[in-house]
């Protein structure tokens, strides 16, 4: 609300004894010169205070807040600050400002100590945990019963997620394993040609991709390139609501979604694991051969003798576990985005890291258990 006189006066306060005189045109178009020579005024050091607007011309938004502001302001100094002679009109609109300029605010949270944010993340992980088992189980009894109830199997889509998941990834598991092959047989190449133990480049290439670096690297491939999908594909049908829709006409996500990404991993993965097998022993071969001058028909034969069909299957059981790690981290981790593509982004990642990190996990248990079990 604004009132001015017929002429615009100037803003004027002026100090009289307990008294503040404010006068003139406290407008936003006259309040700046008032503004800035309110820090030299002399005000009392204590008592009461009133300050005298009978000659307030005008006052709107801008000289009202200035006169509030200036009010608190020596109220806060100790002064008792009584304001007197306000026309109606003024009065109201000083009261809104009032009301409005020390409402209370949401305060900004404090900043939890160590102990705080470690049993905060410590309660986070537990909660993950509990819902990962969860999931775990309910995928589980829905695994159970498809296989109690074979016509309930979606084959198409296990077919669908065998090709994408499996025959795609034929060049990238061929190519990085034949090249694993090359470079653990040119390391190990010179170490033995100290000793003239050429002929156990063999042991060496089948040993090391059979048991270890065949199954291992084509779960960390699989990894970044199956399960970052999974997440992302079941992330992105969240955002859209399309999860949500397949519980209202009564399907499971878990069913439709879930189970044949499990299925055709399970299957894929071990054969991948064979193919990486036989393509890194090709890459040992090939690289033997040009600097052990060590050939395909002695290479093979050395390879018959050094591996046995324990160390061989010790490989390939290791792939079903880690196509299970895979499947179910990448669509628990889909199933956990909460409704924008930055949530997407953030839990792919999330289940890429986590995948790798469970295989790596559990190749260690592996192999302490073979070694417990002297296999």
């Amino acid at each position: 609300m604004i009132k001015r006189a017929a002429q615009t006066e100037p803003p004027r306060l002026s100090i009289d004894g307990p008294v503040a005189r404010c006068a003139g045109a406290w407008i936003v178009r006259e309040i700046a010169p008032l503004e800035k020579n309110l820090p030299d005024i002399s005000w009392p050091v204590a008592g009461d205070l009133i300050f005298d607007c009978a000659e307030l011309s005008a006052l709107d938004t801008t000289g009202a807040w200035l006169l509030h502001r200036t009010v608190h302001a020596q109220e806060l100094r100790g002064l008792r600050a009584t304001l007197t002679g306000l026309r109606p009109e003024f009065a109201a609109l000083l009261q809104l400002i009032d009301s409005s300029a020390f409402a209370p605010e949401a305060c900004a949270p404090a900043i939890p100590d160590v102990l705080t944010r470690i049993g905060l993340s410590s309660w986070r992980g537990l909660t993950g945990l509990y819902d990962m088992l969860a999931f775990i189980g309910e995928t589980s009894v829905i695994l159970l019963r498809s296989l109690i109830q074979p016509h309930r199997i979606r084959w198409r889509p296990i077919l669908r997620n065998l090709q994408t998941a499996g025959f795609e990834a034929l060049p990238i598991v061929g190519l990085l394993s034949f090249l694993m092959g090359l470079v653990i047989a040119y390391q190990g190449a010179d170490q033995l040609q100290r000793f003239g133990a050429n002929i156990f480049i063999a042991d060496l290439v089948g040993l090391s991709m059979l048991r270890e670096l065949s199954p291992l690297l084509t779960a960390i491939i699989v990894a970044g390139r199956s399960g970052s999908a999974y997440a992302a594909q079941i992330g992105t049908m969240k955002v859209t609501e399309e999860i949500d829709a397949l519980r209202t006409i009564g399907i499971s996500p878990a069913e439709l979604l879930v189970l044949p990404k499990l299925i055709a991993l399970i299957i894929a993965l071990p054969l991948l694991t064979v193919y990486a097998d036989i393509t890194g022993v090709l890459g040992g071969m090939i690289m033997a051969r040009s600097k052990l001058d060590v050939s395909f028909d002695v290479f093979l034969d050395r390879l018959g003798d050094a591996i046995q069909l324990s160390s061989y299957l010790t490989g390939v059981s290791k792939a079903p576990v880690f196509a299970v790690i895979i499947a179910l981290v990448g669509c628990y981790q889909g199933l956990q985005v909460t409704g924008s593509a930055d949530s997407v982004g953030r839990q792919t990642t999330v289940s890429v890291v986590q995948a790798i990190f469970l295989v790596i996990l559990s190749d260690a248990l592996f192999s302490i258990v073979f070694n417990w079990l002297q296999i």
